[in-house]
């Protein structure tokens, strides 16, 4: 992948009912990098996120006007398939939700579903998917046991290995590390740090400590629009609109 801007943004507006959520987005999200979008409560940063996999398609009352370039292709276009865009796409919610299966087969269901039944390849990722998110030491004596035994944290981290099983560009994270406990949220922050890497992570986090440590770019919105975007030390350093500067000093004080 060539492209330095993975997913480009282009005078994206979302309306729900009568109800402006986001006003003429524009935002190119740099590739193998993460960025992260800050802001508060009901700013709009969650409904930009579910644009990026049309997980807005199920509501009638939502319409979405502009573009969303993902490597380049329109996914809002009338032909645009959206299950090849959403393999594309790894999302992690706030709370994790396994499979009501085993751990194996939490991984394994993916592969199956876009058509690989080769029990040895499928052994392959299972394991590989699961070292990747360090937890193949933890459960490779219980790949069969259900995967709702596992601690909260373990199971988010379980949800990020099913979703990196089919080979995603991007990595979504809507409040990931919100319902864990401070020692999982070090252990997901540390494997977005390595997984960028590989992946494009786009996060959305109400905790600016948490954008300082893993961000690369973060984008602060405010009331639908996006305010301010740079580099993370810039941005939090010495931010150049006045919201931005109000947001930003209000964490630190």
């Amino acid at each position: 992948m060539g492209n330095p801007n993975l997913i480009s943004v282009q005078n994206l507006n979302v309306y729900y009912g009568k109800a402006h959520a986001l006003k003429n987005i524009n935002i190119n999200i740099p590739n193998k990098k993460i960025t992260s979008f800050i802001g508060p409560s009901g700013c709009g940063k969650t409904t930009l996120l579910k644009t990026f996999n049309r997980l807005h398609d199920s509501s009638i009352e939502v319409k979405v006007e502009g573009k969303v370039l993902v490597d380049g292709e329109d996914i809002y276009h009338p032909k645009a398939e959206v299950t090849h865009i959403r393999k594309k796409m790894g999302l992690l919610s706030q709370r994790p939700f396994p499979l009501p299966m085993s751990i194996y087969d939490n991984i394994a269901y993916g592969p199956r579903i876009h058509g690989n039944r080769n029990k040895q390849e499928l052994d392959k990722i299972v394991e590989q998917q699961l070292r990747d998110v360090a937890l193949w030491d933890e459960v490779k004596d219980r790949l069969n046991t259900p995967a709702a035994r596992l601690s909260i944290g373990q199971q988010q981290r379980l949800c990020l290995a099913r979703g990196l099983a089919v080979q995603p560009e991007i990595i979504l994270g809507d409040e990931p590390t919100s319902a864990l406990d401070p020692k999982s949220t070090q252990k997901i922050e540390e494997l977005f740090v390595q997984l960028k890497d590989k992946y494009t992570i786009v996060l959305v986090t109400h905790i600016l400590r948490q954008a300082r440590r893993v961000s690369d770019f973060i984008a602060f919105i405010y009331n639908g629009e996006i305010i301010e975007f740079a580099p993370t030390e810039e941005l939090l350093l010495n931010p150049k609109e006045q919201l931005t500067k109000e947001y930003v000093r209000g964490f630190v004080s």
